[in-house]
């Protein structure tokens, strides 16, 4: 008997953002979806599936009385103190009514560990402000029962109008160099390609943690100098960043959690993307 799915009722959090707005496309058509944006704009104003939201200031509790979600996706942005108890009261409205919380979570939770790539198992360790708060999310969210939970562990994602994209556009038209770092080992995505991840996730009622990069790694600086090829008219001067004097690794790879083939993603996918 095919279950029905459309019993859904998902809350992206940070649903204006870049990625949680692509999610939100994604979900759309197929669950009841809200979302919520911080800075007014109209098409977020006129739509009566959104909410504002300014998680240093508002609560996000409110937010869920109103939607009364099955699913939390969590791809906000903001302050790390507002964000963290943001998260403790999604927390206890998932432990009250057994809400499911999806997570986007990043490579950063490993930072520490640059010898080799990591895996959905390791311990997680970083150096990072930004990776230590990634950490104390996935652990608050980890104590809740396993099919509660989804840490989604992402790479560094592109996209045609991504903000990585447009910054170094930016760089360029203003003749400012594009810093590199060649000694840094990492993967990469899309964020189609995630959009995609997630809905599996959801129809197939997955839980755990997932590393949702490319299956193969790629030096940064090679990588960058790719996308200069066709995005740049003009010659690009590179700005070199050695943070160690050996490669060092940032990548997020499966080993347990492994997505069908559909949704597996390389490098060279991502790039050919980028030139349409």
């Amino acid at each position: 008997m095919k279950r029905n799915l459309n019993k859904h009722r998902i809350l992206i959090l940070g649903g204006s953002g870049y990625i949680g707005n692509a999610i939100y496309k994604e979900l759309g058509p197929y669950f009841r979806t809200f979302g919520t944006y911080r800075t007014p704009k109209k098409e977020f104003t006129t739509n009566k599936q959104f909410f504002h939201y300014n998680v240093e200031k508002d609560d996000v509790y409110e937010i869920l009385q109103v939607c009364k979600p099955t699913i939390v996706v969590s791809a906000l942005r903001g302050d790390f103190h507002a964000q963290t108890i943001a998260h403790q009261h999604i927390t206890e409205y998932a432990q009250q009514f057994g809400t499911k919380i999806i997570f986007l979570s990043s490579a950063n939770a490993f930072d520490a560990y640059s010898k080799y790539p990591s895996y959905e198992l390791d311990k997680t360790l970083s150096h990072s402000i930004y990776g230590h708060f990634k950490i104390k999310i996935e652990n608050m969210l980890l104590r809740l029962p396993s099919k509660q939970v989804a840490v989604l562990r992402l790479p560094m994602v592109f996209g045609i109008n991504c903000p990585r994209i447009q910054d170094i556009k930016q760089l360029i038209a203003e003749n400012e160099s594009v810093e590199v770092f060649p000694n840094l080992i990492m993967n990469v995505t899309l964020d189609k390609k995630v959009t995609q991840q997630i809905h599996y996730i959801i129809n197939r009622n997955k839980s755990g943690v997932f590393h949702l990069g490319s299956t193969d790694l790629v030096h940064h600086d090679e990588f960058v100098k790719h996308i200069l090829s066709f995005i740049a008219s003009k010659q690009v001067v590179l700005k070199q960043v050695f943070t160690t004097n050996e490669d060092r690794y940032l990548a997020v790879l499966p080993k347990f959690n492994r997505l069908p083939k559909h949704l597996q993603i390389t490098s060279q996918t991502v790039l050919e993307e980028l030139q349409k």
